[in-house]
């Protein structure tokens, strides 16, 4: 009954967030436009408020990358990646513990099966496979924070591993709003090289874990096949 309960405060809570945004006209705040006139100059409430809009809207879902694009707008590539970098964490740390605390007990009992399998690619090493997951050009920021708030993984090591993870694409999306004094191309290059980089070195590290994943079972006698 409890687990129902949370299940539907769970619903009511993401109906009332929809209702809330479509008020608020929030997705107009997420333009060049509105920070000109609300956080750009404001000094640190500039500051708070522009963490605090990342947070929510890459907490409900919009893509990471026009946080940073946003940051890098408004306050230049090395504030615009710091901002944005404590702003999506913050969003990550609230969908994780959205998820954990009102959906855990609940979804868990209805599919355990397959919550089980979000613990063994992230519980052994929650930190290192966080990592992997946010390099890689693939996936679902949201739906990755749900997953891992779901599952048994500890929350400051993912946390963590998220931060690095997020690193390379915020500071290329950053640098691609700054407006930073260098050649359009060669600013859009080496924006894309940034982006395959962080992409090509996520999936070495994912492979490599999977070898290790592979050879820690050949090395185990009682593993058994499975």
């Amino acid at each position: 009954m409890k687990s129902l309960l949370k299940g539907l405060v769970m619903i009511a809570t993401l109906a009332a967030l929809a209702w809330l945004a479509e008020r608020l006209h929030f997705t107009d705040m997420l333009t060049e436009h509105w920070m000109d006139a609300q956080v750009r100059g404001q000094g640190w409430s500039g500051y708070l408020l522009f963490i605090g809009l990342g947070a929510v809207a890459s907490g409900v879902g919009v893509p990471r990358q026009i946080v940073a694009f946003l940051g890098g707008y408004v306050f230049g590539l090395l504030e615009g990646t710091l901002f944005a970098s404590l702003a999506v964490m913050a969003g990550c740390a609230g969908a994780f513990f959205f998820a954990r605390w009102l959906g855990q007990s609940l979804i868990r009992r209805r599919f355990g099966h397959r919550i089980q399998r979000v613990d063994a690619f992230l519980g052994a090493h929650p930190f290192s496979m966080a990592v992997v997951i946010r390099l890689l050009p693939v996936g679902n920021n949201l739906v990755t924070n749900l997953l891992a708030g779901l599952s048994s993984v500890r929350f400051p090591p993912f946390l963590l591993g998220s931060g690095v993870g997020y690193l390379p694409q915020t500071v290329v999306f950053a640098l691609a709003g700054s407006g930073v004094r260098l050649d359009p191309t060669l600013r859009f290059s080496l924006a894309v090289a940034l982006f395959l980089v962080s992409g090509a070195v996520g999936a070495w590290l994912y492979r490599r874990h999977r070898l290790n994943l592979s050879q820690e079972s050949e090395d185990d006698p009682l593993a058994g096949p499975r």
